[in-house]
């Protein structure tokens, strides 16, 4: 039994549907409105649902598909009542993430060839070096030693940050003063694993989005200097989106997959925000695997994401 498959038990998806609770009753509050005094599915509902997807973030190409889909099972079945909405919105839902490369898995680290590189990007403010944090503490769960490396060298806050997690965590951490080059940080950081034999490095980057340009120059040059130390580093390259600002997310990932190749998604803060519906519209229209999202503060309120669990509590009903 894989460690995935341990941690997503009864306490793990009571977080889960706790996490998505705003979004759940926001979306259903929505749907209650738009089909009171209804029957059956017509024009005026699906254009009311179109309205409700798209308010709660799913995004207006995702939107878009998923109306598609319901008119054509209206068509096929010719009468479709408002009381079966919510199940054919959750069928369809979950045949649009099963269609994309939405991961149903943590990352897997390979016994071989170490360290296992992780280089998180983000923007400030997003939850990145927390991100950083959790997944360390949830590599040592798994008896890995992991080391992290501070390269976000722009802002003391965020290298005094990760240090707090590190010692939090008790992981050992490289750093250099503030001002320092990250890719000198990242090399070092990537040095150190190595020598120590480490499983996992985590580094962390600086988030700033002032031209796309510049911000692809530094990433490709942290890039390049890892790869002096390990050719193939990093192995992933994990973009961190805070869900809760909802359209603004979906720019930030446009940006950052346009600066670097973006190989899997954390979205966190899902727990204080009635945007869930972001998770959907992000894994349908980059193709990028969601690997994680956070639904609350405590160390293991980063989650594996499961498509299947995620869209059973975002449509979960009040027993």
């Amino acid at each position: 039994m894989s460690w995935f498959k341990k941690i997503f038990g009864k306490e793990t998806k009571e977080t889960l549907d706790k996490g998505l609770e705003k979004s759940n009753r926001s979306f259903f509050d929505k749907i209650g409105r738009a089909v009171a005094g209804k029957s059956k599915v017509d024009d005026e509902v699906l254009d009311e649902l179109e309205e409700i997807l798209i308010s709660s973030d799913v995004g207006v190409e995702t939107t878009v598909k998923i109306i598609k889909m319901i008119e054509d099972r209206v068509a096929k079945d010719k009468f479709m009542s408002t009381s079966e909405l919510d199940q054919i919105l959750r069928e369809e839902i979950m045949k649009l993430l099963a269609e994309n490369k939405s991961s149903d898995s943590t990352f897997e680290i390979p016994e071989s060839d170490k360290p296992y590189v992780i280089m998180v990007v983000g923007v400030n403010g997003v939850g990145k070096t927390t991100t950083i944090g959790k997944l360390a503490h949830q590599f040592k769960q798994q008896g890995k030693k992991v080391v992290l490396g501070a390269a976000d060298t722009f802002r003391a806050a965020a290298v005094d940050q990760l240090v707090i997690w590190s010692e939090r965590v008790g992981v050992p951490i490289v750093k250099q003063g503030m001002g320092a080059d990250p890719a000198s940080v990242a090399f070092d950081s990537v040095q150190s694993a190595k020598a120590q034999n480490a499983d996992v490095v985590l580094i962390d980057t600086a988030g700033r989005l002032h031209n796309k340009v510049n911000l692809m120059n530094e990433l490709s040059k942290i890039k390049r200097v890892m790869q002096k130390v390990i050719p193939e580093a990093p192995h992933e390259i994990l973009l961190v989106l805070d869900g809760s600002t909802g359209q603004n997310a979906f720019e930030q990932a446009k940006q950052f997959t346009a600066a670097t190749e973006v190989t899997s998604l954390a979205i966190t803060k899902l727990d204080g925000t009635a945007k869930g519906g972001v998770v959907i519209g992000i894994s349908d229209q980059f193709k990028i695997p969601v690997k994680y999202i956070g639904v609350g503060e405590g160390m293991n309120d980063l989650q594996p994401f499961d498509k299947y669990e995620f869209v059973d509590s975002f449509f979960k009903k009040d027993e």
